[in-house]
């Protein structure tokens, strides 16, 4: 499938794993590029929204590139198909307990803190690889192996108020979800871009299904 045609905008506010991303999408064929410029997000046919640190800086960040309120109109007014990837799932949330800052709240959801008793093994962060298990049918699924597994890093996930957005759940501890979608919007608790013929199975899926 040729993907050449589509502009795919990775958003830049200066926290994220861009490149990896970047990278992936053009092995695949797609035209990628990074950008915080207002223009070039505006033109995007695909808008992926990166991220790796915390919350409130993050927003923050997001917010002195004056990218709170095109970011809402793309997803929620112009339904550009948007793709959060790790933290930028959890900014597409209305709050997080990492923070006090308020999310894009472009989903009904809160992230919450992985939190396990004093006696047990499992370590916080969540890092390594771990199973997805498909809540529902999704373009963004067609094609993988029942038993798909991707890289994680994370200490806090995602509490979606719709069951009907649950897209994956995963298990570490607890049952968490490691995947939502809604209309247009997705996000992703793992890492797609470092999780070899997996990820690149998604982002397939991605640039050429919705």
């Amino acid at each position: 499938m040729d993907f050449s045609s589509q502009r795919i905008v990775i958003i830049d506010y200066g926290m994220g794993n861009v490149g990896s991303i970047q990278n992936m999408l053009t092995y695949l064929g797609a035209r990628a590029v990074i950008s915080s410029d207002h223009q070039v997000i505006k033109s995007a046919d695909k808008l992926i929204l990166p991220g790796v640190g915390h919350f409130d800086r993050a927003m923050d960040n997001i917010s002195n590139n004056l990218l709170l309120e095109l970011l809402n109109k793309m997803a929620l007014v112009e339904k550009v198909p948007f793709l959060g990837i790790c933290l930028g799932m959890q900014l597409m949330c209305k709050s997080s307990e990492e923070g006090n800052s308020k999310g894009l709240g472009l989903v009904d959801a809160e992230v919450k803190k992985f939190k396990f008793p004093d006696n047990c093994e499992l370590k916080i962060p969540h890092m390594g690889w771990n199973y997805i298990n498909p809540q529902k049918k999704s373009n963004l699924l067609i094609g993988l192996e029942e038993k798909s597994r991707f890289y994680f890093v994370h200490s806090y996930f995602v509490d979606c108020a719709n069951t009907d957005d649950k897209l994956t759940i995963t298990h570490y501890g607890q049952d968490f979800v490691s995947g939502f979608e809604h209309d247009n919007l997705i996000g992703v608790q793992f890492h797609p871009e470092k999780s070899h013929r997996f990820g690149i199975a998604l982002f397939k899926n991605f640039l050429g299904s919705y």
